[in-house]
């Protein structure tokens, strides 16, 4: 498969970015609501936005009212939303969710708010400060008909703002998946502001009761469906890193045309110009390695569909794992190549710089995802 993308790709790569740009732009979406206090982190309306334009459905089938498209198409604009450090709900809801539920009842429970930009969806899937979805503890005790679920979930993406979260527990069956409405009796929601002022949440499940159409997937099923959702995160994370790290580079490249420095541009230290071609390779290579993932996760049998090809499972850990390093890179650089003003609020590469952090732990950090790959090739 090329990697590079179809017209029909770039028409959508250029509405995506004029929209980003305009709508979602730094000023307008992230310091606006950041200043403001949001207990959100996002804006409803830029949401609402989103499903007119019809981004929320790029990964929902045509039937369920969707566009039907892939994760190619997703990542363009997981990029552009990076560029512009857009706030949105979008990689929770319109793509880690919205696989979850493919094939299931829950599907039109929740399709059409998530189309309409009106339902905001959250993953509860790690229980510690990393990434460890093998470690979940997490219990659900049969209680009549249904479940009753005790522990706790950290680092909850939007928990704060989520009408429904899919939270994971271990079952006698094994590992299960359940859609838990926000005004569930027994759950606290405690949101917390991240790094980047995001809000993310500490949720705590005391004896939540749920009945049985709560299960997403089957009893013991949950395996599968969640290392789709995962696959589908990872790389959608792996595509707006390769947006922040783009961003980045051409902020620090357009500021190494402006500065002076001993009479000079700096842009014209030799030095300077080294740094700044190693970190476009590293861009280009970390957006192919992306591409590459997202590919495999669109080819039948090798994504959304029954399984996960071992090729494409190891992709997807390959993208993560390279466009986490090439974004750290691009805005360590940034901030450096800038001077002491790019820790300055006044200049946006300090945000890129605190967005980077948070979206390299979400889903896994580098370190992870190399050891994930290391123990698939028998390391």
């Amino acid at each position: 498969m090329p990697l590079y993308l179809t017209d029909d790709q770039a028409m959508l790569r250029d509405t995506a970015r004029a929209f980003m740009a305009g709508e979602g732009a730094i000023a307008k979406q992230l310091r606006h609501w950041r200043d403001k206090g949001c207990k959100d982190g996002f804006g409803h309306d830029l949401w609402k936005q989103f499903g007119e334009m019809g981004f929320n459905g790029i990964l929902i089938d045509e039937a369920d009212g969707g566009l039907g498209l892939g994760h190619v198409e997703a990542g363009i604009l997981l990029e552009e939303i990076g560029r512009n450090l857009t706030p949105s709900p979008f990689l929770t809801s319109a793509i880690a969710f919205v696989t979850a539920l493919k094939g299931t009842a829950h599907a039109g429970r929740w399709y059409p708010g998530i189309l309409a930009g009106e339902t905001v969806a959250a993953l509860a899937i790690d229980e510690g400060a990393k990434h460890r979805p093998e470690g979940i503890a997490m219990r659900a005790e049969r209680s009549g008909n249904g479940f009753s679920l005790s522990g706790r979930k950290q680092f909850v993406v939007h928990g704060a703002s989520a009408d429904v979260t899919l939270v994971a527990a271990r079952t006698d069956e094994g590992l299960t998946l359940f859609a838990i409405e926000k005004d569930a009796k027994g759950l606290d929601v405690e949101g917390v502001r991240l790094a980047d002022s995001s809000i993310g949440a500490r949720l705590t499940f005391d004896k939540v009761e749920v009945d049985a159409d709560a299960v997403v997937g089957e009893v013991g099923g949950g395996e599968a469906v969640l290392a789709r959702v995962l696959n589908a995160g990872r790389t959608g994370a792996a595509a707006e890193l390769v947006g922040v790290g783009a961003a980045s580079m051409d902020m620090t490249v357009d500021y190494l045309k402006q500065r002076k420095q001993f009479g000079r541009l700096i842009g014209e230290f030799q030095a300077l110009q080294y740094r700044a071609a190693h970190l476009y390779s590293e861009l280009e290579i970390a957006r192919a390695a992306t591409m590459k993932a997202q590919q495999l996760l669109d080819d039948p049998g090798s994504g959304s569909g029954a399984g996960i090809s071992a090729e494409a499972d190891a992709m997807v850990s390959v993208a993560k794992a390279k466009a986490g390093r090439a974004s750290q890179l691009a805005v360590q650089e940034g901030v450096q190549m800038h001077g002491g003003i790019g820790m300055t609020d006044e200049y946006d590469i300090g945000l890129y710089m605190k967005r980077d952090r948070v979206l390299n732990e979400l889903f896994g950090d580098p370190a992870y995802h190399a050891d994930r790959l290391a123990r698939m090739k028998g390391y």
